[in-house]
């Protein structure tokens, strides 16, 4: 099953193509500016490339729709956060959207499930904040989080929308699933002691904060993933 997205744009052709659900879908993603049928220029400002539905949140009745900038921006957050990934010519490559993806139904999916008992605003904020914390130190920064949003349009309000969809799910799966966002000092200890995390050669004392945001951040990545592969089979997905 084939999608193919048209685009021109230089950075966006660089993307040919993902693999997901055992399905090759070839595509690039748009451009900014599309000719219409009368030869005249339309400027397109955004648009939807992914529907998809599941069950837990709805079902078909009730699609999703992740449109071309957040989820460019998010594969850029990706690839930000990929050691390896030091191209100049490309802001991240098919893995990086391919991981942006899957991690955004996973993330969309979570946060509009019910939790019990369920989180004041305050606890969201907080969390918020916190995802906020730990996106920062994995793409390196505040300035390079920036550069990323005006690099694909994306506002404050946007990125306040980003932000609270990592909150909300990173609670569910704290009350819902297993706690990890609290770990136990021993576990942090035991993780410094091996060489992980930031700051490793630093007393443990100094590197406790840094070290918590990224055991944390370490463990919800790999529950969003492993939900998301349970789920796989009851999500329906399209390219738009």
């Amino acid at each position: 099953m084939g999608f193919a997205l048209r685009g021109s744009s230089r950075k966006r052709r660089v993307l040919l193509g993902f693999l997901l659900w055992s399905a090759l879908g070839t595509f690039s993603l748009a451009a900014a500016a599309d000719t219409a049928a009368g030869g005249a220029s339309t400027v397109v400002l955004d648009r939807a490339v992914v529907r998809f539905s599941a069950p837990e949140g709805g079902g078909r009745a009730r699609p999703y729709f992740i449109y071309e900038r957040e989820l460019a921006f998010e594969a850029r957050l990706v690839a930000l956060s990929d050691s390896a990934h030091r191209s100049k010519d490309v802001p991240y490559r098919r893995h990086h959207l391919q991981n942006a993806l899957e991690r955004h139904v996973a993330e969309t999916l979570l946060a509009a499930l019910p939790m019990e008992p369920e989180p004041t605003e305050r606890q969201i904020a907080e969390q918020l904040d916190s995802a906020r914390q730990m996106v920062l130190e994995q793409v390196g920064g505040e300035e390079r989080l920036l550069v990323a949003a005006r690099a694909e349009g994306i506002g404050p309000l946007e990125m306040r929308r980003y932000f609270r969809r990592r909150a909300l799910a990173s609670l569910y799966l704290h009350v819902m699933v297993t706690p990890m966002l609290e770990p136990s000092t021993l576990e942090l200890r035991r993780s410094h002691r091996s060489g992980e995390g930031p700051l490793s050669d630093r007393p443990f004392s100094e590197a406790e904060p840094s070290l918590r945001r990224w055991y944390i951040a370490r463990s919800l990545r790999a529950a969003v993933s492993t939900y998301f592969q349970n789920a796989r089979a009851r999500v329906h997905l399209t390219f738009l």
